[in-house]
C-alpha cells in the first residue's frame, strides 16, 4: 500500500500537514540523533540531592521522552515528557526560549511526539521538580495519536480519551498498549526479572546454558504436534522443535554433566488462555540424580525467583493466596485419582476398565483412548483445578511418558511428576531412561499404539538419539518449566497472552 493509498482520519491528516510545515520551516521532525544526559528519574534526583545547598550549581539536564499532557496558560507552556524510567514537566516560557519558539510548541508539537529539551531544573510554586527549557527540538513526530488507558485527571479536571481497553486490540497494537498502559510495561520487568532469578539459580549451581536447534529432522521429547516447515537447498521437511529434552541429553552422553536452555519451542494445537502455539520454556538436565532430586531443586528454585522477583514467596494469585516456600505438597498420582475422583487404578489395569470407572462416576472417556490418556484426562479434569497450593504429582503411567525410567516393581509406571501452582501445571519432569535397548522398545511401543496423523502423544523414532545413548548416557533427572505460566504467576495475570509481547492472534483482515 502506498502513501496515497493509506486512508488517514482527520487527526492524522492534521497532523501530516504539521508535519510539513515543521519540515518546510527546516526543523527535521525525525533527526538522526539525539542527545540526552540525564532520565527524568536521575535529573530529578539530581536536583534533590543539590537543593538548598549553597555553592552548588543548578542541575542543567537535557532530557528527551514522550509528550503525554500539554497547558497553555498565555506566555506559559505546562508539559509532561514520559521516558523509560518515569514522567517529568516541562516549563516553557516566553522569556526564556522566545516567543517564535513558544508558538512553535503551541501549534505544531502535539501528545504523542517525542522531544529533547535542555535546561535548569528547578521547583515550581506548586512544588514540582521541573525542567525550564531554553532550548527543544523534535525527535519524531507521532502521526497517529495515541489511545489512552483510561481516563486521566490532570489539575483537577477529567481529560477523556479514545481507551486502549479492548484485550484483543491490546495484543494486536501491543506497541500502542505498552506506550500507555505503565502497568503493563511492569509486567514486562517482572518476566525479565524471572528469567535473570532462573538463571541466576540454575549459573550458581554448576548448570551451563547451552543452545540446541530449533529447526530439527526429528520432532521429539514432548507430547505435541510440530509444525513442519521446508528447507529448500536441502530439499528435506524440518520441524520446528516442540522441546529441547533430546538435544540436551545428548549432551549428557558428552560429558556436560548439568546443561539448561531457556528458549521457545512450538507445538502445533489450541489457543487458550495457558497455551500459545510458541512458548518459552525451561529445561535442565543433571547427571547422576533422579526425580527425587529434581522435586526438591524445583520446589528451592520456584521459591528463590518469586523471592527474587517479589521479595516475598507468599503470594496471591487472582485472589487466592499462595505459598511458594518449599515444602510443598507431594502426591502419588493414583492417590489423588482416588481421593478426588473416586476411582482406584490399580482396580482398572486396562484401558477398557478404567473407561467403564470413569462413566460410572459421570466423567467423560474416550473408549479408543489408551489407558495412559484416560488418566492424563482424569488428572486435567479433576484433579489439576483444585491444585492450589504448590503440588507435585508423581509417580505417571508409562505409555504415556515414553523417556522416563520405570518406577523399580512397576512396569506399568514410570518415575515422572509434574507440579501445580493456582490450579496450573507448570512442570514435568523424569528420571529420565538412559537404557538406549529399552528407549527403542519404548519407540516402537509408541508407534504402535499412537497414529502419527491423528495422535499428540506420538513419538517418531529418533535413530540419532539412540546412537548417542549406546555411547552411554550417565543416570539423570530432566526437568520442564513453562517459563510464561511462571510469569502469569508472579505477574498475577490471568491470561497466558497478557505476559507474552506478541502473542499468536487469528488474522483479521483490519488488524
Amino acid at each position: 500500500m502506498t502513501d496515497e493509498d493509506r486512508q488517514y482520519s482527520p487527526l492524522e491528516q492534521t497532523r501530516l500537514e504539521k508535519l510539513k510545515r515543521l519540515q518546510a520551516m527546516d526543523h527535521e521532525p525525525y533527526p538522526p540523533r539525539a542527545e540526552r544526559t540525564h532520565t527524568s528519574r536521575a535529573a530529578i534526583a539530581a536536583f534533590e540531592a543539590a537543593e538548598g545547598k549553597e555553592g552548588v550549581e543548578p542541575v542543567r539536564a537535557t532530557l528527551a521522552g514522550r509528550i503525554r499532557s500539554t497547558r497553555l496558560m498565555g506566555k506559559l507552556i505546562f508539559a509532561h515528557i514520559e521516558d523509560g524510567e518515569g514522567r517529568v514537566q516541562l516549563f516553557l516560557r516566553s522569556n526564556d526560549v522566545g516567543d517564535q519558539a513558544l508558538d512553535l510548541f503551541k501549534k505544531e508539537f502535539d501528545l504523542g511526539d517525542f522531544v529533547q529539551a535542555s535546561g535548569e531544573m528547578f521547583r515550581t510554586k506548586t512544588g514540582e521538580v521541573s525542567l525550564k527549557v531554553q532550548s527543544f527540538h523534535m525527535l519524531a513526530k507521532a502521526i497517529t495519536p495515541l489511545p489512552a488507558a483510561k481516563d486521566e485527571e490532570i489539575d483537577g479536571e477529567v481529560v477523556r480519551h479514545a481507551a486502549l481497553t479492548d484485550p484483543e486490540t491490546r495484543y494486536r497494537q501491543r506497541y500502542a498498549d505498552l506506550a500507555v498502559n505503565p502497568d503493563v510495561r511492569q509486567i514486562f520487568k517482572t518476566r525479565a526479572a524471572v528469567l535473570r532469578a532462573l538463571r541466576q539459580f540454575l549459573d550458581e549451581r554448576g548448570f551451563l546454558e547451552v543452545e540446541t536447534p530449533i529447526l530439527q529432522p526429528l520432532y521429539g521429547g514432548a507430547a505435541a504436534r510440530p509444525f513442519i516447515t521446508h528447507h529448500n537447498q536441502l530439499h528435506q521437511d524440518l520441524y520446528l522443535r516442540i522441546s529441547f529434552e533430546l538435544y540436551l541429553k545428548r549432551l549428557l552422553v558428552g560429558g556436560l554433566e548439568r546443561v539448561y536452555e531457556i528458549g521457545r519451542d512450538f507445538r502445533n494445537e489450541g489457543v487458550d488462555r495457558t497455551h500459545n502455539p510458541e512458548f518459552t520454556q525451561l529445561e535442565f538436565y543433571m547427571a547422576y540424580a533422579d526425580y527425587n532430586d529434581v522435586m526438591a531443586l524445583t520446589e528451592q528454585m520456584i521459591a528463590f525467583t518469586a523471592q527474587q522477583v517479589l521479595g516475598a514467596t507468599a503470594i496471591t494469585y487472582q485472589g487466592q493466596a499462595v505459598e511458594l516456600a518449599p515444602p510443598w505438597r507431594r502426591m502419588e498420582l493414583k492417590d489423588g485419582i482416588l481421593e478426588l475422583a473416586g476411582i482406584d487404578l490399580d482396580a482398572c489395569p486396562d484401558a477398557a476398565s478404567l473407561a467403564a470407572a470413569m462413566k460410572v462416576k459421570g466423567l467423560a472417556a474416550d473408549p479408543t483412548a489408551p489407558r495412559g490418556k484416560l488418566i492424563d484426562a482424569l488428572l486435567g479434569d479433576v484433579l489439576q483445578p483444585t491444585l492450589i497450593q504448590p503440588t507435585i504429582l508423581y509417580n505417571y503411567p508409562r505409555d504415556i511418558s515414553p523417556l522416563a525410567k520405570n518406577l523399580p516393581g512397576d512396569p506399568t509406571t514410570v518415575e515422572r511428576f509434574e507440579f501445580f501452582i493456582a490450579g496450573m501445571e507448570m512442570g514435568n519432569a523424569f528420571t529420565e531412561l538412559n537404557d538406549p535397548l529399552e528407549q527403542e522398545q519404548r519407540f516402537l511401543e509408541m508407534g504402535r499404539a499412537y497414529d502419527a496423523e491423528k495422535d499428540e502423544d506420538y513419538q517418531p523414532m529418533d535413530e540419532d538419539y539412540l546412537r548417542a545413548m549406546r555411547y552411554g548416557m550417565p543416570p539423570n533427572g530432566g526437568f520442564g518449566l513453562g517459563v510464561d505460566r511462571l510469569a502469569m504467576l508472579l505477574a498475577n495475570q490471568p491470561n497466558i497472552r497478557e505476559v507474552m509481547l506478541f502473542p499468536h492472534l487469528r488474522s483479521r483482515e483490519d488488524a
